[in-house]
């Protein structure tokens, strides 16, 4: 979470109406702590985790109680637990009086479902921590030298067979073992779904993750439209679903369950950055 001009794809007038079409303002003092690092949300007892869009005034983010980033309005912010309802990964705290629009998981989706193409701007902003979170990991030279990604959990097995039938069989590609399917740098044109095998994600030559059935690669570079983040290698003989971008694009505006695998997916491997 940092103070850099939001996405390139991030418009700040839809953001607004996107809150406050299921929220409302709230206001906090100066000095007021919003959420803290590794606070929880307790779904079932109505204290989820919320993602704000900051109005007015000036949020400082904190990890390990180090200044990491500072949120200006129309920014948001604590978009990842709210997602995942997992542990916050820092600190946001009030450095200005404030006002905030706050949304839970179940707003969320109410709005998700008048304004489905908002979930591309938000995936955009988590892509856009990510890399930020990246940028800082190498410069430490600790980018994936002790451990792994945080892997998503895998699509559902009915929200698969949908894609497959929508893609139809100029969707389906198969590699050998060894093949190279995607390469870090590259300008990304396509995501895919393994339907059968393993698939190795190498940034700088590290072993990031291993994306086995069900699971999803290649997504952020169609999101924002930047090079590979890392290299994509066949561990066995799979078998893939390929998305355009177009189809893409037509997915994540016409499928909840789409928009929220993909937001899910982002999210796990933004939170492991952030964590790192």
């Amino acid at each position: 979470m940092t103070g850099s001009s939001p996405a390139s794809n991030y418009n700040t007038s839809v953001a607004m109406e996107f809150f406050r079409f299921a929220g409302k303002p709230k206001s906090f003092a100066k000095g007021k702590k919003i959420f803290t690092e590794n606070q929880r949300g307790i779904p079932f007892l109505l204290m989820p985790n919320r993602m704000y869009l900051l109005l007015d005034g000036e949020v400082g983010i904190f990890a390990r109680d180090k200044p990491v980033g500072t949120i200006h309005p129309g920014q948001i912010f604590g978009e990842m637990a709210s997602i995942d309802q997992g542990p916050r990964t820092g600190t946001a705290l009030a450095r200005t009086a404030c006002r905030v629009i706050s949304l839970d998981d179940r707003q969320l989706r109410a709005a998700l479902g008048r304004y489905p193409e908002f979930s591309l701007m938000l995936m955009s902003v988590m892509i856009g921590r990510l890399r930020e979170s990246i940028g800082r990991m190498e410069a430490a030279s600790s980018i994936a030298a002790r451990t792994k990604w945080m892997q998503p959990a895998p699509l559902r097995k009915d929200l698969i067979e949908d894609l497959a039938r929508v893609l139809g069989p100029e969707g389906h590609l198969s590699y050998d073992t060894g093949d190279t399917i995607l390469r870090e740098g590259q300008v990304g044109v396509l995501m895919y779904v393994v339907l059968k095998g393993k698939v190795a994600i190498r940034a700088g030559g590290k072993l990031l993750e291993t994306v086995s059935q069900g699971g999803i690669f290649g997504e952020m570079a169609l999101v924002d439209r930047t090079p590979r983040l890392a290299s994509a290698v066949a561990e066995s003989k799979v078998k893939l679903l390929a998305i355009n971008r177009t189809a893409f694009l037509n997915l994540v505006k016409h499928s909840r369950r789409f928009a929220a695998s993909l937001l899910s997916a982002v999210s796990a491997r933004a939170r492991y950055a952030a964590s790192r």
